[in-house]
């Protein structure tokens, strides 16, 4: 069975992203660009993977991903329908009308597809790219999470997890640092 994964970007404070969808407050460094690039190719969308050298790079971890629209909405402000070409891709919004691009399925619901998706054959898992309310409605089917949490205090913004209180024991497995002094640590969901 393949695995929903949260791989996600956090302040310290836990937020993914400023008030106004902001992500670019995130300290950078080029070993850690370069980390994510070798070990997860296909998280770096499809309009910026020719300047990282990625254009022929083959999906590693994912082939599919869900995100919420405001994590699609940056994509949209570039013209951009297709964010993430080299997989398969959800948006779940019950806002939004309709989607330009044939590559980008619209969906209502977010659970039913999770578990459909989880239970497809195959070797790859699915990206939960974000954001936090959907990350929240999904917590019951994450399998995993792999957090990359900079070294900056938000102040506020979008939380890792927009949701009412719902305790969920997660046990970190790996930990790496980096010279930005982020760390990305993943974990699995406790039994």
């Amino acid at each position: 069975m393949r695995k929903l994964v949260y791989y996600v970007g956090v302040s310290i404070d836990g937020y993914i992203a400023g008030p106004g969808g902001e992500f670019d407050f995130y300290p950078l460094a080029d070993d850690m660009a370069a980390w994510i690039n070798e070990r997860y190719p296909e998280t770096v969308p499809t309009h910026i993977r020719p300047h990282a050298g990625l254009e022929d790079a083959p999906n590693k971890r994912f082939d599919t991903l869900m995100m919420g629209l405001g994590t699609y909405q940056p994509a949209l402000d570039i013209d951009v329908a297709s964010p993430f070409a080299h997989m398969r891709q959800y948006v779940v919004s019950t806002t939004l009308d309709d989607v330009a691009d044939p590559g980008v399925e619209l969906v209502r619901e977010p659970l039913g597809i999770a578990r459909k998706l989880k239970a497809e054959e195959g070797d790859k898992d699915v990206w939960l790219c974000g954001g936090g309310r959907l990350a929240a409605a999904l917590l019951p089917e994450i399998d995993e999470l792999i957090v990359k949490n900079y070294p900056v205090v938000a102040g506020a913004g979008v939380s890792a997890f927009s949701g009412g209180f719902r305790p969920t024991l997660f046990t970190p497995t790996e930990r790496r640092s980096f010279s930005n002094g982020a760390q990305v640590t993943w974990f699995t969901r406790t039994p």
